[in-house]
């Protein structure tokens, strides 16, 4: 197998017609109104921006217009524990490549308990190799990458790397790597700045302004990340300093 040369997700925009309130919950976040057009690189694409920018909910409508069920897992996996879904996936439209891809996961860290009882209650644990409660939560993840994802598939994770330390998440940027090898397309919302650092993905910037292309070390991630590490003691003296003073 090799990378994909073309998506198979192209695009999302909003369909014509779609009933939209920009005065309400999630139209009137800027980067959800701005939403049209975004385009998809063929092997990953990064959203990345403040909490409460858009991208975890822009990722959640993306994974249920394809079929995934709200709180993740395969197209399969079909449970709901809370009534917490945006309605942005009935007015998006999807620009699909063909052919369909032979696997598909929607792994979202918040719910990824969820998604493991689930897995125990139904007896399908020997796909992830053993249950997922049996190991800790980064190495549940890791699980998910290295055991369950078969490749040939598009991946959509949603801030991957909370369970995962710093040496975890340059394995989880290996596997990635492997699976976009084996002609996978990833769309991931991440905080991490070692995930962004893949080469050649897209990095998509939800913000005020709404939503714009960025690179790696135009990121606020990068750029913070990179200054706090060189500068650190300096740095903490600035932010614990007493005001009074």
């Amino acid at each position: 197998m090799a990378r994909r040369e073309d998506p198979y997700l192209y695009s999302a925009a909003f369909r014509p017609g779609a009933e939209v309130d920009h005065r309400a919950y999630p139209y009137n976040i800027a980067a959800v109104r701005e939403l049209d057009g975004i385009e998809f690189h063929p092997n990953v694409t990064f959203l990345v921006g403040e909490n409460g920018s858009g991208k975890s909910t822009v990722l959640e409508a993306i994974a249920i217009a394809l079929g995934f069920g709200p709180e993740g897992g395969t197209r399969n996996v079909r449970f709901k524990t809370v009534e917490s879904v945006s309605p942005l996936h009935q007015a998006l439209r999807l620009s699909r490549g063909a052919p369909m891809p032979r696997d598909g996961y929607f792994l979202r860290a918040e719910s990824f308990f969820n998604v493991a009882s689930y897995m125990d209650e139904v007896g399908y644990t020997d796909g992830y190799g053993g249950s997922l409660h049996a190991s800790s939560h980064g190495e549940s993840f890791m699980a998910v990458l290295v055991n369950k994802l078969r490749g040939d598939g598009i991946y959509l994770f949603d801030e991957p790397e909370a369970a995962l330390s710093p040496s975890r998440q340059l394995a989880a940027l290996r596997a990635i790597h492997d699976l976009v090898e084996d002609h996978s397309q990833f769309i991931i919302a991440t905080h991490s700045p070692i995930l962004l650092s893949y080469p050649h993905a897209r990095i998509i910037l939800f913000d005020r302004s709404g939503v714009s292309e960025v690179s790696y070390e135009e990121t606020e991630h990068y750029a913070i990340t990179r200054d706090f590490l060189n500068h650190y003691p300096r740095r903490l003296e600035q932010l614990l300093a007493d005001e009074d003073i």
